[in-house]
């Protein structure tokens, strides 16, 4: 990794101090970094968000369950994003996915993807995820997801938000979504059954995940299931191992299922308690989204080594734009190999070490903290290693100190466009959501330098 992609020891920017009186890194607007360093305004009203979770479960006392079993799960402060942030953002969202059109790329992503992944049946990919931290130098790829969790409870936060004091107000262009996020998702599914049958809608949904009534997220399970059954789908929410598959007719408990909305981390469908499902989705006898292809193409950590190569997007004919977007903004990152072990290790302050196919941070370690032990168990996986980028900083009053948090931005996605932003605020190493004062919080974009 070269030393003017990837940052040095000395560089200020690997920096990450824990006294609060440090200035948050910007977001490339002067009111926003103000705003997540000084604004300490409560803009989520509570009781909108109780109300507006019960009306989208359509459910009475759903909201107060999730309160009681989820307590951090929801901040009470926005993060401030410029619009130019935003708009950077989204750039590398729309370039990303135009290199993974390229025949190049996908030639080389085949290369380590599973059997399952081969076969294109058409859909793109329901609620993907792009994650980034905000750097002083703009906006930085962390990862991609197929599976991003957090799409529905975020829409519900983000209708209850209010304006705090004048300030936010003259700065903020909305405060609630200006978009039907549940037509949206509606809209979606519609178009990735169409994608592979052709023509008209799926007339039941299920949202798979293992033992879902054990998942941290169920709460959101119900909330999409909401949302499509009042679109006239039947939708019930299942784990994999109850369905079956005859070779031609793929249910659950009798019922014909014709859609999969996929929230497995099983992303190959290679598991024995996953054959059923991944027999009919080889045969084409079920639609699934996100499905191992969409994984493969975008999602696959190692993948972020093609990305980050402008020489090979360049030869595979990714245009100039996008690949200026791309450089700038994705983390030079390697596949851990023999050959590279000993720069790595000699450069692992700089670095973040992640599973090639894993999620939600697990078993990914940032450089600076491994031990030899550690290291040889990164060395014998299947990892890849990627420039540190420092996320960025809100200040929350929390028992009432200032409190530092750790920040990143995901931009739920569908076909390249953004669905819906959020934010995630966090302590420690990854974004557990359990952490008083922290949880998913909305993003506002600010749109004035008043």
């Amino acid at each position: 990794m070269t030393k003017d992609r990837c940052l040095s020891e000395k560089s200020s920017a690997v920096k990450t101090p824990d006294a609060v009186q440090q200035p948050a890194l910007a977001f490339g607007s002067a009111a926003a970094d103000r705003l997540n360093h000084d604004c300490f305004c409560i803009t989520l009203d509570r009781s909108v968000l109780l109300e507006t979770l019960d009306a989208g479960a359509d459910f009475p006392g759903f909201a107060a369950d999730l309160a009681r079993t989820h307590p951090s799960l929801f901040s009470n402060v926005p993060v401030f994003v410029s619009r130019d942030m935003m708009a950077k953002m989204e750039s590398v969202v729309a370039a990303a996915e135009a290199a993974a059109k390229l025949d190049g790329f996908v030639a080389a992503a085949m290369t380590w993807a599973p059997a399952t992944a081969r076969v294109d049946f058409g859909p793109i990919g329901a609620l993907m995820g792009y994650d980034f931290h905000i750097t002083e130098d703009g906006p930085r790829l962390i990862e991609i997801n197929t599976n991003a969790g957090g799409a529905f409870l975020n829409s519900a936060l983000a209708r209850a938000q209010r304006a705090c004091c004048l300030q936010v107000q003259s700065l903020v262009d909305q405060i609630a979504p200006q978009q039907n996020f549940a037509d949206q998702v509606v809209a979606m599914f519609i178009a990735e059954w169409q994608l592979q049958r052709g023509t008209g809608r799926p007339s039941t949904i299920a949202i798979v995940d293992d033992d879902p009534d054990a998942q941290f997220l169920l709460p959101e399970f119900k909330l999409a299931q909401a949302i499509l059954e009042a679109a006239g789908i039947r939708t019930v929410i299942a784990d994999p191992g109850k369905f079956r598959f005859d070779g031609a007719t793929f249910t659950l408990d009798g019922l014909a299922i014709d859609l999969i909305y996929n929230r497995l981390v099983d992303f190959a469908l290679a598991e024995d308690r996953h054959a059923a499902l991944a027999s009919a989705y080889n045969c084409g006898a079920v639609v699934v989204s996100p499905n191992p292809r969409n994984h493969a193409l975008l999602a696959n950590k190692r993948n972020l080594s093609l990305l980050s190569d402008p020489t090979a997007l360049k030869i595979w004919g990714l245009s100039a734009p996008h690949r200026a977007a791309l450089q700038r903004a994705i983390p030079e990152t390697v596949i851990v190999s023999p050959a590279n072990a000993e720069s790595l290790w000699a450069n692992r302050r700089n670095l973040f070490f992640k599973p090639a196919g894993g999620y939600g941070s697990k078993a990914a370690y940032r450089g600076e903290k491994l031990t030899r032990k550690v290291w040889a168990e990164v060395q014998s996986a299947d990892y890849v290693a990627q420039c540190y980028a420092p996320p960025s900083k809100r200040i929350v009053m929390q028992d009432e100190l200032p409190t530092e948090f750790k920040t990143d931005i995901r931009l739920y996605t569908y076909a390249g466009s953004t669905v819906l932003a959020a934010a995630r605020l966090y302590q420690g190493q990854t974004t557990n959501m359990r952490t008083p004062g922290g949880g998913f919080a909305p993003v506002l974009q600010i749109y004035s330098e008043k």
